[in-house]
């Protein structure tokens, strides 16, 4: 065995090294993320209950300092200063409405992390970005600081949408595809309170077809669901088939009500070649796929697109109401109703 380890020449050597490093770090980081994940459930529970007890500033502060000192006794080790108790209830107050792509990445971040973005008082899509790139780069607390200052998540939105428009369209209409089209789309003006079966969504979208187009962004027309395409012998259907004015090309839509998975990119990219064979005009340019799921995993997002050839984006949406919303439109629709009925009894 000595003798063929003394065999080994150098670059092996730091092969097996910068291997073994690798391994380490990534085990390393795997346990630190487990850890944050637990200590964020944690601080987010004991958010939630100074939260629901109505714990506030004056009255509150005995109250939280009090709280303090007890659980420090039991607990010394876990951060419980009054400061952090108030910490707690504001990171719960700040996600308590979120939707579950943003609770998930902030869940792995480091309770500095987050102390710092709250601070910042960011947007929810600046938000999922830096917790991303906290995590996939990690970066500690002054990184996280730095890329804020620098306003990182406007340099780099575009290299994190995901699509291939920058490899598979020419650079000016890339960049107006990318301006257009949207990442996450929210259909919350369906009105819908529970999920419902991919026809059922489709459905639901063509009888608001106006309002979702004012969602995809500029310049859409409807031409079509369920758009028939014969080739042969064989008849495909492409869920929704919109135009473009602006990009100048058809737009089809797959609905899906789960998680994206990778054939749906295979099937999107037959489509696509289906439609710029038999439906685009000469004077159009290629026609845009957008596969619109539930949720979607940026990497896998990623992997599925690196070898097509057809632009193809994979956005996701935000389909159920939000508890908070949903009151506003349940209290908005019954002042409708009382207009009208005050305008009934004045005729």
């Amino acid at each position: 065995m000595n003798k063929e380890i003394q065999n080994l020449t150098e670059n092996e050597y730091e092969e097996i090294l910068n291997t073994a490093i690798t391994q380490i770090q990534a085990s390393r980081n795997a346990i630190a993320v487990q850890i944050n994940t637990a200590a964020n459930s944690t601080y987010w529970n004991l958010g939630k209950l100074l939260h629901d007890k109505k714990i506030e500033g004056g009255y509150g502060s005995n109250i939280i300092n009090r709280l303090s000192i007890d659980l420090k006794s039991s607990f010394p080790d876990m951060g419980l200063s009054p400061r952090n108790l108030w910490n707690m209830k504001l990171f719960y107050e700040r996600y308590v409405n979120s939707d579950k792509k943003l609770l998930q990445a902030v869940a792995l971040l480091q309770w500095g992390h987050n102390l710092l973005i709250i601070n910042k008082k960011l947007t929810d899509e600046e938000t999922y970005y830096y917790a991303r790139e906290s995590v996939s780069q990690n970066w500690n607390r002054d990184l996280l600081l730095n890329a804020i200052k620098m306003d990182s998540f406007s340099l780099n939105k575009d290299k994190f949408r995901d699509n291939n428009f920058s490899k598979t369209l020419p650079a000016v209409q890339a960049s107006q595809a990318n301006e257009i089209l949207k990442d996450s789309y929210n259909l919350g003006f369906l009105g819908l309170t529970e999920p419902v079966a991919e026809l059922e969504l489709e459905k639901r979208l063509i009888e608001k077809i106006k309002i979702f187009m004012l969602e995809l962004g500029k310049g859409f027309a409807y031409i079509g669901n369920q758009f028939r395409i014969e080739y042969n012998g064989k008849e495909y259907f492409v869920d929704l088939l919109f135009s473009n004015r602006k990009l100048n090309c058809l737009v089809a839509i797959d609905l899906k009500i789960g998680e994206f998975k990778s054939e749906y990119v295979g099937k999107m990219n037959m489509y696509l070649s289906l439609l710029d064979k038999l439906e685009k005009e000469e004077t159009e340019n290629q026609s845009i796929g957008i596969i619109l799921c539930a949720e979607k995993d940026h990497l896998d997002v990623e992997l599925a697109l690196q070898d097509i050839n057809k632009p193809i984006a994979v956005s996701d949406y935000e389909l159920l109401v939000p508890k908070n919303e949903l009151q506003t439109l349940i209290l908005n629709e019954m002042k409708q109703v009382q207009i009208t009925d005050n305008d009934e009894a004045e005729k």
